[in-house]
C-alpha cells in the first residue's frame, strides 16, 4: 500500500515502503504509507498533547495567544509540507519528524533544558533532542507489543537532530551518521529548516504581541524592514495588528520560496539519485546566502531584546531553580516520586528522574514544586 502514496516522490526521497524498518517488526500498514501510521502514532502519544502546555518562549499561564510547543510543532509541520512538496520528497515523513521534533523538551523550554543538563551532568548530561527519541522508542505506553511507538528508522533519524559522539557510539546504526559525518534524509533537512523559519517569525510575533519588542526596534532589522515597507506600501492605512501579521507572513514566504530555490539549486549540482546519495551528499536543503546572513541578523536580534530581556530572564531565572530543585528533591529521596517513576528509579535513579522532569508541563512542574516546598500544600 505504501508505494501508492509515493509515485509521484523524486528519487532521492525517502520512501516508506523501502524503509530501514522498525526495531520491532509489524504487518504493513492498511490504506496508509509506513511514515503516516508513524505521524498518527505521534499525534495519539500522551507526549504530543503534553506540549499545549509545555513553554516556546512564555510561559503558558502568561496567556492564552502566545504559541507552546504544541502550536509550534504544528507550524513547523505545515511549513515543512509545503517545502516538502515543492521538492518532490516525502511530505508524510517530513510532518512525522517535524510533530515530534519537541516531545522530548523539557518544561520552561531552553531554560529548563538548560538546568536539568546541568543537574544531570554528572549522569550522562541530558539533550532533548536524545530525549525525544527516547520518548518514541520507550517512555510512550500505548501498544500491548512493545514500549514506545515503533518508529520507522527515517522518522527516528529525523527527531535526532543533534547528538554527542559520546552518545552517537551507544545508538548504532542510528548514530552512524554523527560519528561519520554524513547527513540525514532530505525530509529531516526540511524539518530542521521549518523549525527555524517558525521559531523565528513567530517570536517576532508573539514578542511584539507581549509589548517586549517594539516596532521601532524591528524596523532596524533589515529582514522585516525590507517586509513591512512593502505592506506599509501597498495598506498605508493597515492597523498594526494587521500590519504585524501581513508582515510575518510575506516573511515566512521569502524565506520558503528562498530555501526552494536554493535547495533545488544544490540538488542539481549534486545529481543525487538516491537516499543514500543524499546521505553522502553535503548539506542540500539550505538558504541563499543573502537571506541566511539576513536570518543571522534576525536571530542575533531576538537574543539580545527578546530571549534576554529582563521579563524573560526573570521568568527563566525562576524556572530554572524549579527545574533544579525538583531534580533534587527526588534524588535525595526518590520515595517522593510516582509509583511508575519510582520503580524506574530503582533501577537508574537520576534518569528516571530525568525522564519524570523532562515530561512534565509547565504548569504541572509548578504545581508539583508547590506541592514539594508550600507548606500550605501539605
Amino acid at each position: 500500500m505504501s508505494a501508492e502514496f509515493e509515485t509521484h516522490l523524486a528519487p532521492y526521497a525517502a520512501r516508506s515502503a523501502a524503509t530501514r524498518g522498525r526495531a520491532r517488526a509489524e504487518p504493513p500498514a492498511v490504506a496508509r504509507s509506513e511514515f503516516q501510521r508513524d505521524r498518527d502514532r505521534i499525534i495519539h502519544s500522551t507526549a504530543f498533547r503534553r506540549l499545549e502546555y509545555k513553554t516556546q518562549v512564555f510561559v503558558n499561564h502568561e496567556g492564552d495567544l502566545f504559541r507552546t510547543r504544541l502550536t509550534h510543532s504544528l507550524e513547523v509541520a505545515q511549513i515543512g509540507r509545503s517545502i516538502a512538496r515543492n521538492l518532490r520528497v516525502n511530505e508524510d515523513l517530513v510532518e512525522a519528524i517535524a510533530l515530534a521534533h519537541d516531545l522530548g523538551h523539557t518544561p520552561f523550554g531552553h531554560a529548563g533544558q538548560d538546568a536539568l543538563h546541568e543537574c544531570m551532568k554528572p549522569y550522562g548530561g541530558f539533550e532533548h533532542n536524545l530525549q525525544s527519541l527516547r520518548v518514541v522508542d520507550e517512555l510512550e505506553e500505548r501498544y500491548g507489543g512493545f514500549d514506545g511507538l515503533n518508529l520507522c528508522f527515517e522518522t527516528r533519524e529525523g527527531i535526532l537532530k543533534h547528538c554527542s559522539l559520546e552518545n552517537a557510539r551507544r545508538l548504532g546504526a542510528l548514530g552512524e551518521r554523527f560519528i561519520r559525518r554524513r547527513q540525514p534524509s532530505l525530509e529531516a533537512q526540511i524539518a530542521n529548516l521549518a523549525d527555524e523559519i517558525a521559531y523565528n517569525n513567530h517570536d517576532i510575533d508573539d514578542g511584539l504581541r507581549s509589548g517586549l519588542l517594539l516596532l521601532s526596534q524591528l524596523e532596524e532589522v533589515p529582514i522585516f524592514a525590507r517586509h513591512v515597507h512593502e505592506v506599509r506600501e501597498r495598506y498605508p492605512a493597515l492597523a498594526e495588528r494587521r500590519l504585524i501579521h501581513e508582515t510575518v507572513r510575506r516573511m515566512i514566504n521569502t524565506l520558503i520560496t528562498d530555501l526552494i530555490a536554493e535547495t533545488r539549486r544544490r540538488i542539481a549540482a549534486a545529481g543525487p539519485e538516491s537516499i543514500d546519495a543524499v546521505r553522502a551528499a553535503p548539506p542540500l536543503v539550505a538558504f541563499s546566502d543573502a537571506i541566511r546572513r539576513e536570518g543571522d541578523e534576525l536571530k542575533l536580534f531576538l537574543r539580545d531584546h527578546l530571549y534576554r530581556h529582563y521579563q524573560v530572564m526573570r521568568m527563566t531565572s525562576k524556572a530554572r531553580r524549579i527545574v533544579r530543585e525538583l531534580f533534587d528533591a527526588f534524588m535525595d529521596d526518590p520515595r517522593l516520586l510516582p509509583t511508575d517513576h519510582r520503580l524506574r528509579a530503582e533501577r537508574d535513579r537520576p534518569r528516571a528522574i530525568a525522564d519524570y522532569v523532562a515530561g512534565m508541563t509547565d504548569r504541572y512542574a509548578i504545581k508539583e514544586h508547590r506541592r514539594l516546598f508550600a507548606v500550605g500544600e501539605i
